[in-house]
């Protein structure tokens, strides 16, 4: 398997496919912006149902935004563990550190 700082292996004829920007392959801006929303949403429904009771759509919020906190907070702690060269973190991240 090829390492981050070596080109993998091609077939004759294939030309090598560069890598993604790093704007584009960085998942940080995507995931604050999404748990924002779901979090947006758990207090536009929570105002809108504080008298009449809670609602689908507030539990699916607090759901959503729940889980893309807890996400945020797995992705930034296998991201340190690849900082420190953890030989259980995941690889390849190299190019997103900063």
């Amino acid at each position: 398997m090829a390492q981050d700082n070596e080109p993998a292996p091609s077939a004759p004829g294939h030309r090598q496919v560069p890598p993604l920007p790093r704007g584009l392959a960085d998942p940080t801006p995507v995931v604050l912006v999404g748990t924002g929303l779901w979090l947006a949403g758990l207090v536009l429904f929570g105002i809108r149902d504080w008298a009449g009771g809670w609602d689908i759509q507030f539990w699916t919020c607090l759901a959503g935004a729940a889980l893309g906190i807890l996400g945020y907070g797995v992705f930034r702690w296998q991201r340190s563990a690849a900082r420190r060269g953890s030989r259980g973190a995941w690889q390849g991240l190299s190019g997103l550190d900063g």
